[in-house]
């Protein structure tokens, strides 16, 4: 169960739970919320990405709370890190991180994503480093349409067959919230190595969308991406470009 401050909520039916906490914190309310949706109508990814969903076909929730951690470089990762964690502890199922916020399930040149982190940040009134943040995820747990996406899906119930929205939340959740009380207090660093054995770019040849293409390198101690091109390594922050793999466009 999560601490008795949190307020957990279940909504039928909503455009987005990052868009419905980020309005709620533009109001004033930051409290700590875990919302869920059953349905989706405008789910959000990165890059304005759509992430939509039926009822009962994925696992749709945002964390909302508080935070002051020395550093946010590394969030994303350190979330994506517990996520596969808890799904796959031993690695058996070939999950691993596609940087900087996709669970994807390999061997990597067949990779299929099978979920997503959306985080977003609010302001506090009177706070010099604090902030609300709101931290989106998306699991599927049966493959939406191929014809809806960009890449192939993967669905967690081929992997766990008794999977559900429940059951996969409870397995997910306190060591999540664990997690982010762990970053706010020693940052991405202490993860790097453990992020490592989950990086499914370090090796692989990469072409980022600003056409610059080498092979990944893993991540630095703040979680910045590290390329080796031609001219050098060079880091890659989320907010510069995407990454793309190979031929998966």
């Amino acid at each position: 169960m999560l601490p008795a401050h949190w307020l957990i909520e279940t909504l039928t039916e909503v455009d987005s739970t990052n868009s419905e906490l980020m309005r709620r914190a533009r109001r004033g309310d930051t409290a700590s919320t875990l919302l869920i949706a059953e349905q989706q109508t405008a789910g959000r990814g990165r890059l304005g990405r759509q992430w939509q969903s039926q009822r009962g076909q994925a696992l749709m929730f945002s964390l909302g709370l508080e935070l002051n951690p020395l550093q946010w470089s590394g969030l994303s990762l350190a979330v994506g890190l517990s996520l596969v964690n808890s799904l796959d502890p031993h690695q058996q199922h070939g999950l691993g991180l596609k940087w900087p916020n996709d669970l994807w399930l390999g061997p990597v040149q067949q990779a299929r994503k099978l979920g997503g982190i959306l985080i977003e940040t609010a302001l506090l009134d009177g706070a010099k480093s604090a902030r609300y943040v709101v931290i989106g995820v998306g699991i599927n747990l049966h493959a939406p349409p191929a014809a809806s996406l960009s890449m192939p899906a993967a669905a967690w119930c081929d992997v766990q067959p008794q999977a559900t929205v429940a059951n996969t939340l409870q397995t997910l959740l306190l060591p999540l919230v664990d997690a982010l009380d762990r970053f706010a207090q020693t940052g991405f660093a202490p993860l790097r190595t453990a992020f490592a054995r989950r990086d499914l770019l370090a090796g692989q040849t990469l072409r980022l969308s600003n056409g610059v293409e080498g092979v990944g390198a893993g991540v630095d101690a703040q979680g910045v991406l590290q390329i080796d091109t031609a001219q050098g390594r060079v880091g890659v922050s989320s907010d510069e470009v995407s990454v793309r793999l190979g031929a998966l466009a």
